[in-house]
């Protein structure tokens, strides 16, 4: 009996640490399944990216054709001048053809109306809303827009770029010749666009312009002519995987003198701006470093106005400077960089230049001496009492209706008169009336060099300064 009161418990212990080990055993496979879970947060997924073309942004298109402006409803083709981006891709190449039509033509004012006819013009241009609503890809097919032409549109532009500096050859240079590589890429792509463009010849300017003169006329839209169509829907051409090299480049410092292209997100001008103003423009197409996207469509760059100076009368006409100090990509963190004004589309006819630091300044047409002198002179021819004085103080005053006057009213006073009042008026208007501003609409097309560093404060200040 003591035997088994020894032996029963010995042998219950180990029957109990059988079927411990035993369930040790079959529990450790479940335990380490669960270690497999961490892979995720190593290797996590790539993102999609929407290559969307926002709501808002505008598309360049240039008028290849000249157009007689008829009526409402009336057809109009254009081509694209700049390429559009989504994200990274380009999507819709320069050249693409885009159609619409006329969407209202609005009424002159009897103020205007008056003016005018004053000036012997009894048709004066009325202003053209139009709407572009297709758009045809390279592979043929063709794409649904909803947009509005935004106001300053309608004007024959081009790329006016800032004075060079006179530097010596260093190591910095190499940036700046980047850059100067990636301005003439631009200026190449407007070259092209405008290569489509049905140039007139001279006898057909020629014609136009004699049939301008008469007090009753047609209306034109010239070949050459840009219009900034906005979108009002996005458009959507799928997505593309946000890989972890793309992730993590983009928004990194840009290499000193990279250069981006932008859009004005508001109007701009010497008229209105004061100093301070806040100034934004969107990039219309990505900032890359080799194959490494930095910054993408759709960033933002945001500014202020440093200087600005009103125009004023006697012909003094308006400056404006603008600089920016910030970007950043869309839903990403702002950065701080230092930007200023490379190049700006223009109207031709404003006559646009900039310094050396980027700063725009209205210029008065040279030809204003060439008229005057013209309109002073046939002011004087109209002194004398044969028909020939009269039609010439005529065409001093009135144009085409003023030579028909002279040579049919018989009265030398009247020569003389209207020969006096186109030489006071041209007296006016080139040498004491107010001069012009800047003016830089929505939309308006910019090259920024980012990166450049300010001047030590100690500097002397350009000739080319504005103050």
């Amino acid at each position: 009996m003591k035997a088994w009161r020894i032996i029963l418990p010995a042998m219950l212990t180990l029957l109990s640490g059988v079927r411990a080990g035993a369930q040790h055993q079959c529990q450790t496979p479940s335990d380490n399944s669960s270690t497999p879970a961490i892979g995720p947060a190593k290797y996590p997924r790539s993102e999609n990216v929407a290559l969307t073309v926002p709501k808002g942004m505008a598309i360049q298109v240039i008028i290849d054709k000249e157009l007689k402006v008829d009526k409402v409803g009336q057809p109009i083709r254009g081509r694209v001048v700049e390429p559009i981006y989504a994200f990274d891709k380009l999507v819709v190449p320069a050249g693409a053809e885009v159609t619409g039509e006329i969407t209202q033509l609005e009424e002159v004012s009897g103020g205007k109306r008056t003016l005018e006819a004053l000036n012997a013009d009894l048709s004066p241009s009325r202003k053209v809303a139009i709407q572009f609503d297709t758009i045809a890809l390279a592979d043929g097919k063709r794409v649904a827009l909803k947009t509005i032409v935004t106001p300053g549109s309608g004007q024959v532009i081009e790329l006016v770029s800032a004075a060079k500096k006179k530097l010596k050859r260093s190591a910095a240079d190499i940036a700046s010749e980047k850059a100067a590589e990636a301005e003439n890429q631009v200026k190449q792509e407007l070259r092209r666009a405008l290569a489509q463009v049905e140039e007139p010849g001279r006898i057909h300017r020629a014609k136009r312009y004699l049939i301008s003169q008469f007090p009753i006329h047609p209306q034109y839209i010239a070949p050459g002519t840009v219009y900034f169509a906005e979108l009002q829907a996005p458009l959507d051409f799928g997505s593309e995987p946000l890989t972890s090299e793309m992730e993590k480049s983009i928004g990194v410092t840009p290499p000193e003198g990279s250069l981006v292209q932008a859009r004005l997100s508001a109007d701009l001008s010497s008229a209105t701006a004061r100093k301070g103003d806040p100034v934004e423009a969107t990039l219309s197409r990505p900032l890359f470093d080799g194959n490494q996207l930095i910054f993408p469509q759709g960033s933002r760059l945001k500014g202020s106005v440093v200087e600005v100076r009103p125009a004023r009368h006697f012909s003094g006409n308006g400056q404006l400077r603008i600089g920016f100090r910030e970007i950043a990509p869309p839903e990403g963190i702002t950065q701080i960089i230092q930007a200023n004004l490379k190049a700006v589309e223009s109207a031709k006819r404003d006559d646009l230049r900039l310094d050396t630091e980027g700063g725009a300044e209205a210029q008065t047409s040279k030809r204003r001496y060439l008229q005057t002198s013209i309109a002073i002179g046939l002011a004087a021819a109209s002194s004398g009492d044969d028909g020939l004085n009269r039609v010439e103080g005529g065409a001093g005053g009135f144009r085409v209706v003023g030579i028909v006057l002279g040579a049919v009213a018989r009265s030398q006073p009247l020569g003389l008169a209207m020969g006096a009042l186109g030489a006071s008026r041209s007296i006016y208007v080139h040498f004491i009336a107010r001069g012009h501003d800047v003016v830089l609409p929505k939309n308006t097309g910019m090259e920024i060099e980012i990166g450049s560093r300010p001047a030590p404060a100690s500097a002397k200040p350009s000739k080319d300064t504005i103050q």
